[in-house]
């Protein structure tokens, strides 16, 4: 068949959908990879083909919108802006994700762009499905990874998991206007898409474990969890890193992956100092936040480097716990002080207190040298942490996420 599958937002909504494509590819499958222009580079050697499209997530990061996303302390706060930032890059993506579609004997659409590829879908008379890096519908057990994950009782985590499908809908108003006037679709508005897709329980597959986050009881029929999408990279790490690594024992990695930070100077500079309070070397990725480090024999600044890599030659990885770094820290077996900086990251990062691989989590806001210090030393000198993270690894190692979704692909299309 061909495949398409459509994402949207930083590297790590894109690079799992490149290992899962690479292997429905070995499979027999075609498969094209519809994102921003930015990511064709993630795709190479894959077998997966590029389809691109518009919007650069790494400029709107560091717009003055994206650098407004810290001036919110509420989990809402924070969606709400990010949902105005999405309503012109989704209607700019638009034209592009039809494009690729008209190609398609089927649409995947990850979590990202969802209500659009059941619309695109829908207006071509193809068969769709989601693929969904974090749990987004509403339950009862948890409270919306979106807004934080903080549960706020089981009717308080159900209502704010309906807000925050609500104003993703509200996301996608002008987009399928524009598949309406623009390429003359005929469809109904993305709440009553949505309702109707539910209703048919339009089957969705989850990007993780079930050993990470179990499926709610309360989902309906057709939302599975799938497994890990491993991301296709094969990188070897740069010379420095490997002299660096030669060089002493293992050190604690620091990134902050696509998150930015209002003063990165001042947040490496207490990053440096608890690394140095710890007794830990430290490899410090600089990442669209800019952080560094100069100058010294006991840390080093890389930029982007393979996480699968160099991630077991570690002795803990401190990062922003977003779902796809959550998902390389797990894979590689190393403690982890989680340092969540919006959205579903303070879900992941409770998730990774939960399973016992971090001691505690350390949110962006709080980080001085006080704070990240003794969770490091945490994370470094209880052997109970990196027992459990190997433990988890081992685990993931026996999965297979690719299958699930090949046996979705084969129901839809029987």
């Amino acid at each position: 068949m061909r495949v398409v599958i459509m994402t949207a937002g930083s590297r790590g909504d894109v690079a799992p959908y490149t290992g899962l494509g690479a292997g429905l590819a070995r499979s027999g499958h075609e498969v094209t990879l519809a994102t921003h222009a930015l990511f064709e580079p993630l795709t190479a050697g894959s077998g997966v083909r590029f389809h691109p499209t518009p919007v650069d997530p790494h400029a709107v990061s560091h717009s003055d919108q994206g650098r407004d996303l810290h001036a919110s302390t509420t989990g809402l706060g924070k969606l709400l802006r990010a949902a105005s930032m999405a309503r012109s890059a989704a209607e700019e993506m638009t034209d592009a994700l039809v494009q690729a579609a008209r190609g398609a004997d089927i649409v995947l659409a990850a979590g990202a762009v969802a209500p659009l590829g059941r619309a695109i879908a829908e207006g071509l008379n193809l068969p769709s499905l989601g693929l969904f890096l974090q749990p987004q519908h509403p339950t009862r057990e948890f409270g919306a990874p979106m807004l934080g994950g903080r549960s706020l009782g089981t009717v308080g985590n159900h209502l704010g998991g309906r807000a925050v499908i609500s104003a993703v809908d509200r996301v996608f108003t002008q987009a399928v206007h524009r598949l309406r006037t623009r390429h003359g679709m005929t469809l109904r508005g993305p709440s009553a898409s949505r309702r109707a897709h539910e209703r048919a329980n339009w089957p969705v597959l989850h990007g993780f474990s079930e050993q990470v986050v179990s499926r709610p009881k309360d989902w309906r029929p057709g939302l599975e969890i799938a497994g890990y999408w491993w991301p296709h990279d094969t990188r070897a790490l740069p010379g420095e890193l490997e002299e660096f690594l030669a060089a002493g024992p293992p050190p604690v990695f620091v990134g902050l992956g696509s998150a930015t930070v209002p003063d990165p100077e001042h947040v490496s500079a207490e990053i440096v100092r608890a690394l140095r309070t710890a007794g830990l070397r430290g490899v410090i990725q600089q990442g669209w936040a800019g952080l560094a480090a100069r100058g010294d024999d006991d840390v080093i600044t890389v930029g982007d480097v393979p996480h699968a890599v160099l991630f077991p030659r570690t002795a803990a990885v401190v990062h922003h716990a977003g779902a796809g770094t959550t998902a390389a820290v797990l894979r590689a077996g190393v403690p982890t002080i989680p340092v969540p900086v919006q959205f579903d990251g303070f879900f992941w990062a409770a998730r990774l207190v939960a399973l016992g691989t971090a001691p505690e989590a350390v949110p962006l806001r709080r980080v001085t040298a006080g704070t990240l210090a003794p969770a490091l030393r945490r994370a470094t000198g209880d052997p109970h942490h990196r027992s459990r993270a190997r433990e988890l690894a081992r685990d993931l190692a026996g999965e297979d996420g690719v299958a699930p979704v090949l046996a979705a692909l084969d129901r839809l299309t029987s």
